[in-house]
């Protein structure tokens, strides 16, 4: 049983018998002393599709889902759906763009590391690596003689369509490391 405080995106958990997965997770530090971090979870119904959001404090303890995870492989994506393949039987899943909200954008053939949540022998969801090694399609020129000028930044678009923030000196075709979470540069790969 995880704490509230140790929850993440992506994690499955059993809530009111029915099976959740965290979407998003707002922490809350109260201003009075001591009082306790609040973390407000939003989660989403993986059989009902339902969405719910509650409030915990970080001591809270919420129960996992009853779940088997292993190693999954991303095959590829039609216009509305996306396959993968359970590495231990290679069988195949679908998922559904709606299921895969927050997650699609950093789906690439080469990925490696995706974590698959299996109940009654189906897919339920997926959890991605803490980063990703993407190419750098699409961003302005490299400006030269500025590397000690601060940390400014430029719009690059990825392999996967997904636009990030890198450092200015980066230029078209080089690979980065991004983080999943936050969708934030974290440095050349």
């Amino acid at each position: 049983m995880p704490k509230a405080c140790n929850l993440k995106k992506g994690n499955v958990v059993e809530l009111n018998g029915d099976v959740f997965s965290v979407k998003d997770i707002e922490v809350k530090s109260p201003s009075s002393r001591g009082a306790s971090t609040l973390y407000k979870v939003s989660f989403h119904g993986i059989k009902t599709k339902q969405n719910l959001k509650n409030t915990y404090k970080g001591t809270d303890f919420i129960t996992d889902a009853d779940l088997s995870r292993h190693e999954v492989q991303f095959l590829y994506s039609d216009s509305d759906s996306y396959t993968f393949m359970d590495l231990q039987d290679f069988n195949q899943y679908t998922m559904y763009a709606e299921d895969l909200e927050g997650i699609k954008e950093w789906l690439n053939e080469d990925l490696e590391g995706i974590i698959g949540s299996f109940l009654d022998d189906g897919l339920l969801c997926i959890e991605l690596p803490q980063n990703v090694e993407l190419e750098i399609t699409q961003t302005d020129p490299a400006v030269k003689g500025t590397a000690g000028a601060g940390n400014r930044t430029k719009t690059a678009v990825l392999s996967t369509g997904v636009e990030v923030q890198v450092p200015e000196y980066l230029e078209t075709g080089e690979k980065i490391k991004v983080c999943t979470e936050t969708g934030k540069f974290i440095s050349r790969a």
